[in-house]
């Protein structure tokens, strides 16, 4: 994949956030080791273009007034009622030091123990934590649930087969798929009937005796 490339501009930290989002613009900053913090502003249309090929993990040529650089998106805030990008960090690598970023997991293939079994497939982690160099890391990371054979079959992180010069960071025994079997609900069983019970309520009634009268239920 070519390197995608988002063109940034200056930005006065004077001007108001909202009037930058109003002229089209995301408010952002890029800053690095040896990259001191700078607020710049990068066209909005382009920046979800960029991000939705890149996301966290693909290295980013941001060019700039001062000339160009190799970036990683390091953080995006959302509005909280919109759901929208209101602004973006930018992390400057250096080519000959690890990064750890976090790639997402694409799961491929079926899985026996749901095909043949009717087991449910549950994935649990939708990313992993990964180091290495920034030419080294893949955009995303296949996950081949074929092994999942049987109903207690699971797939961990260490599992995962990961490009030379990948370190993981998730911890190795963490679960990233599993299969579900959902549970048959009990029925109780009905009550049997017990004709004992009447045959009792019924030897306890009081019969009345020849000339007598039955008791009248009390008027209220």
């Amino acid at each position: 994949m070519e390197t995608p490339i988002l063109r940034a501009e200056k930005r006065d930290v004077k001007t108001r956030a909202d009037a930058v989002r109003k002229g089209g613009k995301l408010p952002a900053v890029f800053y690095g080791r040896k990259a001191s913090s700078t607020p710049i502003a990068v066209p909005k249309m382009d920046f979800l273009k960029v991000w939705q090929r890149a996301g966290e993990s693909t290295v980013v040529t941001l060019k700039t007034e001062d000339g160009d650089l190799p970036v990683l998106i390091q953080d995006v805030a959302f509005d909280p009622v919109r759901g929208e990008p209101i602004h973006a960090d930018f992390y400057v690598i250096e080519a000959d030091r690890p990064v750890e970023v976090n790639v997402p997991l694409v799961f491929e293939g079926v899985a026996p123990a749901v095909k043949d079994l009717g087991g449910t497939l549950v994935k649990v982690l939708r990313e992993l934590e990964i180091r290495g160099l920034p030419k080294d890391l893949p955009h995303e990371v296949a996950v081949n649930v074929s092994s999942l054979i049987t109903l207690e079959s699971q797939i961990t992180a260490r599992d995962i087969p990961l490009p030379r010069g990948i370190t993981l960071i998730t911890g190795a025994e963490e679960i990233v798929a599993a299969v579900a079997v959902a549970k048959e609900e009990e029925v109780a069983p009905p009550a049997e009937f017990d004709a004992s019970q009447i045959e009792v309520e019924e030897k306890g009634k009081k019969e009345p005796e020849e000339g007598e009268t039955p008791e009248e239920t009390p008027k209220k």
